[in-house]
């Protein structure tokens, strides 16, 4: 057992064994391999038969912050506890700090524990620490810093900063000296894409590109491509780049009268053309398939108006816009139908009562379907009315007919009354009269 005078006086003695030994392991110290882990460590050197042993465990630091390093021991017997650099240089003996870094404190020294920090990390600070109990026979625990080094740049490289739609555009997003090396991801608004990546190692340092290769649509005009960054150093680290695409025009063309219903003649039309692009079209016009553009149509900006529709106006009607891009164009096709027709109300008149029938062919404003079938009942309810009209008619002639006949039929048996001088002769010659009955003649139609 050695108390705190033996102790001193073995730090004192062996410490320039200590810088022997520092150079023996400088070699080996450079191949070492670090790995993340927070798994506590224990010794695993000679423990005394008290059961005291030290316990510690390693830590990862993101470069610039603070790591903490701490050599606790159980079954404390106020035996003495030192720390220990990669390079076998004592950082403290008890509460002391020999080493002149100032970027080390003491943060608790007690007879179980010596937790020292270091400030500022870099990545030079990274490798084994050393913790030594000084008991018969010493002990000593070792525990690793790993430093993370998150990426100094993320930069987006376009091929084209402006592209055209149907191209296939390449994009670099490049994140530099990382440690370890990062993974990078991809994405076009909410939607993740592949790309490929490439490490390469400078010294202890990564940089990593990851190449997209994207072909551009219209609907990618304005959408943002995210490169975004997994690496144990950092969080949400992003960097993004707009794309522009440029496009030839849209062009939409509206009916803005009649709103629904059939163009007939003598009625008006206006139509409007509507043009999207980028660059926005600066040429724009009207024109009429295989046809010259009538006389009698206005156009005003995009809008072309008849005012009075004909059936000569009917054909294919275009509105056509071009940027650098390309040309589009959209038709529009005329079909002018006749005007809405009023027929004159036909009356039909009986011997007791008059009925009077008007019928009219209205516009009926909802399809040429049902225009045509409209048009075709009111002629044949017009038809029907005008044939029973004229079979009244032709009744009432017939009965007029046979009344006046009928009168005829009965003068005719008095015939020789009318020559007699009194009226006992014309008696006398109306009787005589029946002699002749054989001579009477009787019609009939």
């Amino acid at each position: 057992m050695c108390t705190r005078q033996r102790c001193l006086m073995h730090f004192l003695l062996y410490q320039p064994r200590n810088l022997l030994a520092e150079r023996e392991a400088q070699p080996h110290m450079k191949q070492a391999v670090h790995t993340v882990s927070s798994v506590p460590r224990s010794s695993a050197g000679v423990q005394d038969g008290g059961g005291q042993n030290l316990v510690t465990e390693d830590v990862t630091v993101v470069e610039g912050d603070v790591a903490t390093i701490s050599c606790r021991v159980k079954n404390s017997d106020d035996s003495v506890i030192q720390l220990l650099n990669p390079n076998r240089q004592t950082i403290y003996f008890r509460d002391f700090r020999p080493l002149k870094d100032s970027r080390f404190q003491l943060v608790n020294f007690s007879n179980s524990e010596l937790r020292v920090s270091l400030t500022n990390v870099s990545v030079s600070d990274e490798g084994r620490y050393f913790c030594q109990l000084y008991t018969d026979p010493p002990q000593e625990i070792y525990t690793t810093i790993t430093v993370l080094v998150p990426p100094r740049n993320l930069i987006i490289d376009i091929q084209k900063e402006i592209a055209v739609e149907g191209e296939e555009i390449e994009l670099n997003c490049t994140a530099m000296a990382s440690r370890p090396a990062t993974t990078i991801r991809w994405f076009k608004g909410n939607k993740e894409l592949r790309g490929k990546s490439e490490v390469e190692q400078w010294s202890d340092m990564y940089t990593v590109t990851s190449q997209l290769l994207l072909r551009v649509g219209r609907e990618d005009d304005g959408v943002p491509v995210i490169c975004l960054v997994d690496h144990p150093a950092v969080k949400d680290l992003q960097t993004q780049r707009y794309l522009e695409v440029m496009y030839k025009p849209e062009v939409r063309v509206s009916k803005n009268y009649p709103v629904q219903g059939l163009t007939r003649e003598g009625e008006p039309l206006e139509l409007s053309c509507s043009v999207f692009g980028k660059p926005q079209p600066t040429d724009m016009r009207w024109l009429r398939v295989d046809d010259e553009m009538p006389q009698h149509v206005v156009l005003s900006g995009t809008n072309l108006l008849i005012s009075n529709l004909n059936k000569t106006d009917n054909g294919t009607y275009r509105c056509e816009a071009s940027n650098v891009v390309g040309k589009s164009y959209e038709d529009y096709m005329l079909f002018v139908y006749d005007p809405p027709t009023t027929l004159p109300p036909p009356t039909t008149t009986t011997t007791t009562t008059t009925t009077t029938i008007p019928t009219t062919i209205a516009d009926s404003r909802a399809g040429e379907e049902g225009s045509i079938r409209t048009v075709d009942h009111a002629v044949i309810g017009g038809v029907v009315a005008v044939v029973v009209f004229a079979m009244l008619c032709l009744l009432i002639i017939l009965g007029r007919y046979f009344a006046r006949h009928k009168g005829t039929y009965f003068t005719h048996e008095a015939k020789g009354a009318d020559d007699a001088a009194d009226a006992d002769t014309a008696i006398i010659n109306a009787e005589g009269g029946q002699n002749n009955s054989e001579e009477k003649k009787e019609y009939f139609i």
